[in-house]
């Protein structure tokens, strides 16, 4: 694993001033953001930096940033990597999982945040019990199901390093902050810069 000294300065370049910025709240404008920028190196050649500052948001829109980060290193055959700065938080932290461990990067200052997919719902319940069960079984498929994407999710984002599957779930239950210096100790990330 590359110490933050042993970055190739070819990395280090890349990592100060990435083609591709994605700043702020993950959502559908960060995905459209993606796309615009990454347009202008589509026909390049060598590795592509995208840097991410982020203090999170659409679980969902994360998912699908990393899936296409996947889609774009298939589509374009080049080497994609991830530089986070400052804050790496929830749904960002996703989008890093897009990445393989040795493609990740942090700047020195930054903070991963690691914590379990969120729900807010009140329910109430009227009428027929039959109504009310079938409702019930809709809102647990829910959690069912994202609880299954949380767990593909946090294996992405641990595979190659050190961390485990039962040790990144039991500490992002109540959120898990991470240092760039521990991210990089453990084997989450390349090297800082």
């Amino acid at each position: 694993m590359a110490r933050s000294d042993d970055i190739p300065a070819a990395i280090r370049q890349l990592a100060q001033a990435p083609q591709v910025r994605l700043l702020g709240v993950v959502s559908d404008a960060m995905l459209n953001a993606f796309h615009d920028q990454l347009a202008s190196v589509d026909s390049g050649e060598g590795p592509v930096a995208i840097e991410v500052t982020s203090p999170g948001g659409d679980a969902d829109m994360g998912r699908r940033l990393a899936l296409e980060v996947r889609l774009v290193r298939e589509r374009l055959g080049r080497h994609l990597l991830f530089v986070g700065k400052t804050a790496v938080y929830s749904a960002a932290t996703t989008i890093m999982g897009g990445f393989p461990a040795a493609d990740r990067y942090l700047s020195r200052d930054a903070v991963l945040l690691i914590h379990c997919r969120q729900m807010e719902r009140t329910i109430e319940l009227a009428g027929p019990l039959g109504a009310s069960r079938i409702r019930l079984n809709q809102i647990l498929g829910e959690i069912e199901s994202g609880v299954a994407l949380q767990q593909e999710g946090y294996a992405a984002l641990v595979e190659g390093s050190e961390v485990s599957i039962d040790e990144v779930s039991a500490k992002a239950e109540n959120g898990w902050y991470v240092g760039a210096e521990e991210a990089l100790a453990r084997g989450l990330v390349a090297g800082l810069f």
